[in-house]
């Protein structure tokens, strides 16, 4: 954990693995993570999927399969990720993707947790 006035671990390289189902990013921290495509596709950080609200949240279903087709810098602060589903309005900011890396494990049980109690799976397209 970090103290509240340090600065924000910032990128120092971000690479799009050959098969398209990961992002690996590596932080000026030490930190380095490997976050799979499905992992950043049902946690896109857009309306579409978080909403305007927590209530708003929806859980994507179906992206067992999904790969990252584009990465571009969105200013110096973070990168919009297209998927070959065809999403790609989430904007991932530096700090958002830290987090995910920090949490991955929780967050992707979470996901399969939300799939199972709105009866969607990973294999199936659904959202709710």
């Amino acid at each position: 954990m970090s103290a509240p006035d340090a600065a924000p671990a910032w990128p120092v390289e971000i690479r799009l693995a050959k098969d398209r189902r990961a992002l690996t990013v590596a932080f000026d921290d030490g930190k380095t993570f490997s976050l799979p495509a499905e992992l950043l596709r049902v946690t896109s950080p857009s309306a579409e999927v978080q909403g305007h609200s927590e209530a708003q949240r929806k859980t994507v279903g179906g992206k067992r399969n999904v790969t990252i087709l584009s990465v571009d810098a969105v200013g110096n602060y973070a990168v919009r990720i297209g998927f070959d589903d065809m999403h790609g309005t989430g904007i991932y900011s530096w700090a958002f993707l830290h987090d995910l890396g920090l949490n991955a494990e929780r967050r992707f049980k979470d996901y399969l947790d939300d799939l199972a109690v709105k009866g969607l799976d990973r294999d199936r397209p659904g959202m709710r």
